[in-house]
């Protein structure tokens, strides 16, 4: 499936972002988790990371690995 866009963010792309380790990008997913009211076992979209974080979904794709 080449040319695909995931739409999910992982705590990989997390650390690959932020630069930071496995557990704060786990932990960081899970604050927006919180704030969006949503349960554990929901994604959380590239959009909703970047209303987040403030960063815009283009600088955050270029760190995603498709």
């Amino acid at each position: 499936m080449s040319g695909t866009k995931r739409i999910c963010i992982y705590p990989k792309d997390v650390m690959r972002i932020t630069g930071k380790g496995e557990k704060y990008s786990r932990n960081y997913l899970e604050k927006i988790r919180e704030k969006l009211q949503k349960e554990e076992h929901q994604f959380i979209s590239v959009e909703e990371f970047c209303d987040y974080t403030g960063l815009k979904s283009e600088q955050v794709r270029q760190f995603m690995n498709d």
